[in-house]
Order: C-alpha cells, then sequence, then structure tokens
C-alpha cells in the first residue's frame, strides 16, 4: 500500500510529548515497529539515530531515565501500531537536552514539539535560540485529562491501568487491587507534582480548577535536603522507609493519654506535626531517617485532608490521585487510601494510576497527532 505523500507529511515521525514541570521533565516517545521497507529507505539518518539512541538507551546522562517498567507495547495510534517509551529527568538538566536537540540537528526533521507544563513558556525561547526549534504550548490540564483518560482506555499491557487499596486501615491485610474507571465522571482529580492542583472533572472537555496547595513533592523534597542532607527524590523516599515519623509529630495520645473518644479521634492520629521537635530532649534523640518520614507524612496528610474536603464540598466520591511525587511512594499513596477511608468512614475511595505523572506528555502526544489530524 503505497501512503499518499500529505499523508506522509501529515505523520512524519519522531511522535513526541512533552511535560516540563517544576522540578521533573515528563517526554514519551512513540517508536513505531511496522514501518515498510519503503519507509525504512527513506528515513534519515539523524531520524534513525534519535530512534535507536532513545530505545536501545535506560539511562541519558546522568539524570536521564526511560522507565522501562512503564512501555505501553503494540499500541495502536492514528493508524501506526508501536511502543510508547516514558522518559524523565530534572528540569534543571533542560539546556543539556536542549543541546542534545541541537546535536542531533532535530530542526532538520521539521516535526512540531508538543509540550506542557509551565516550561513549555518558560523555555520557549532557548528552544528557538539553541535549537532552532518551536515548542507548539499546550494546557496542562487540558493534557492531564486527555492523557489520563486515553492511558485508562488503552490499559496497561493487558492489565488495568487502575488500582485500589483493599482494607486500607489495616496494614497487615492492605492490599493492592486492579480496577477500571469504567465510568470516571464526575471524579476528583488530585495531580502532585512540585505543588499540588485539585480539578472537578465532569467530562473530557468540562472540568474546573477547584484548589491547589503549594505544599506538594517540592515541598517534601526541599524540606528533606535542608533537614538530612538528601540530594534526590530516591534517596529522601529511601530514608523516610526507615524512619518513624511518630518520634517527631506530637500524636493525640501524646496530649490525650488515648483516644479522645468523644470526637471519634484515635490516640495514633496526629494531632501536631513535628509537635515534638520544640524539646530539645526529643529532637537531640531523633534519626535524619525520622525527619524524612515525619515530612512525607506531613505533606501526605495534609494533601489528604484537603482532596477530601473537596470531595465532600463538591459531592464525589471518586478521588483519582496521580503526580510524580507518587512515583515509588507506596508510604503516602497508601497513606492517602488511609485517610480518604478513614475520615469519610468507608464513603470515599482513593484511586491510583500505574503511570503516575506521565499523563500530561501523552496529553501533548495526542495533541501533536490532532494537528497533524487537521486538514
Amino acid at each position: 500500500l503505497l501512503l499518499k505523500p500529505s499523508w506522509k507529511q501529515h505523520y512524519s515521525f519522531p511522535w513526541f510529548g512533552m511535560d516540563i514541570g517544576g522540578t521533573l521533565v515528563k517526554l514519551v516517545y512513540f517508536e513505531p515497529v511496522d514501518i515498510t521497507a519503503e519507509e525504512e529507505q527513506e528515513e534519515v539518518e539523524n531520524l534513525k539515530s534519535i530512534r535507536r539512541y532513545l530505545t536501545s538507551n535506560v539511562a541519558y546522562g546522568k539524570t536521564g531515565v526511560r522507565d522501562v517498567h512503564l512501555e505501553l507495547r503494540n499500541l495502536t495510534m492514528c493508524g501506526r501500531t508501536g511502543n510508547l517509551h516514558f522518559i524523565r529527568f530534572p528540569t534543571q538538566a533542560m539546556p543539556r537536552f536542549i543541546q542534545m536537540g541541537r546535536d542531533k540537528n532535530f530542526s532538520s526533521l521539521h516535526t512540531t514539539l508538543c509540550a506542557t507544563g509551565g516550561g513549555a513558556y518558560k523555555f520557549e525561547n532557548d528552544f528557538r535560540m539553541m535549537a532552532d526549534l518551536e515548542l507548539l504550548k499546550l494546557d496542562e490540564l487540558d493534557c492531564l485529562i486527555r492523557g489520563l483518560l486515553f492511558v485508562d482506555r488503552v490499559g496497561f499491557n493487558g492489565h488495568p491501568e487502575c488500582y485500589y487499596f483493599q482494607n486500607p486501615s489495616d496494614t497487615q491485610s492492605c492490599v493492592k487491587k486492579p480496577c477500571t474507571l469504567d465510568n470516571p465522571f464526575p471524579m476528583l482529580l488530585v495531580n502532585i507534582g512540585s505543588g499540588v492542583s485539585i480539578l472537578t472533572v465532569y467530562s473530557e472537555n468540562n472540568y474546573k480548577r477547584v484548589t491547589g496547595t503549594s505544599l506538594g513533592g517540592g515541598t517534601f523534597l526541599g524540606l528533606c535536603c535542608l533537614l538530612t542532607g538528601c540530594e534526590t527524590f530516591e534517596e529522601a523516599l529511601e530514608m523516610a522507609s526507615k524512619g518513624d515519623s511518630t518520634n517527631v509529630d506530637k500524636l493525640v495520645k501524646d496530649i490525650y493519654g488515648g483516644d479522645y473518644e468523644r470526637f471519634g479521634l484515635q490516640g495514633s492520629a496526629v494531632a501536631s506535626s513535628f509537635g515534638h521537635m520544640m524539646s530539645k530532649e526529643k529532637r537531640d534523640s531523633i534519626s535524619k531517617e525520622d525527619l524524612a518520614r515525619a515530612t512525607l507524612v506531613t505533606i501526605t496528610n495534609n494533601i489528604g485532608s484537603i482532596a477530601r474536603m473537596c470531595a465532600v464540598n463538591e459531592k464525589i466520591e471518586r478521588v483519582v490521585f496521580v503526580g510524580n511525587f507518587l512515583r515509588i511512594n507506596t508510604v503516602s499513596t497508601k497513606l492517602l487510601a488511609y485517610a480518604m477511608d478513614y475520615w469519610s468512614k468507608g464513603q470515599l475511595r482513593a484511586l491510583f494510576l500505574e503511570h503516575e505523572g506521565y499523563f500530561g506528555a501523552v496529553g501533548a502526544l495526542m495533541e501533536l497527532l490532532k494537528t497533524t489530524e487537521d486538514p
């Protein structure tokens, strides 16, 4: 089957979507696996080299990572079959990424680079001046919702994208269970990146931003760096996994000697985050791991509390948490599941998605394919 020239021009590879956040850049790349002999012959060398570079490495430089476990295989997009790759690197490494685009002569491919997130505006001029690339800037919340619904629809290589925790209030029998977002609307969507945005979503094109908080993943990492001397998110989480926040936080039982029964507050509930730290004796006895854990619990509990109030206010029972703060972070996902379940007396269920922080980038890729479809 010969392809019409206009078709080939419209659908020229490479297909990328980018989400340039405050802390991380998320990049999705569609690798076609159905390339015809004719296309192979006509494919320019630098397009081949970009494809080889992205798909044959799992790390790029010191800080770029391809999340191989998240790859979506044999996906059909716009009539093409391929694999969707998920790549991330710190936003502070953006100048090196732009330089790579210049070194690989990316601009000669005449491709549109669809980008979302605040960095699409912040770095627009750098892309133009350093690499002769124009960005098509897209709204990050539009992209987030579009990407989330798409990935949930196609599933995760034969498995559901969505999951929840059964028995979240019982640490012994709390288990991760897959589920589907068959009938997703309305939903409260809590996007936890550097900061937090909370949206009420009624349909793919009908949503509103209800509120947010500046206390998000960036706050957790920033405070951990200050309090423990750690350098990376992975290091901060590793420390938190070994710590005990009750050495740092003042609990209800520290004040009441037990539960506050009249209002149903368990003795184990946090009454004052970091409340023990006003005591020199306590300060001298805690570890850096305890401080990391307390920071994680403080930020997570605050997000859970705001999300629950929004859900009650908006009269929505489905609360979906996304964002890279949840990456490799089972402490927070379980804590959010517990908080939603406990404080709502079982009325609210926290839902999570396997591709946590990549939906904005997927939404940007979909916009690229939408623009190429337009006459």
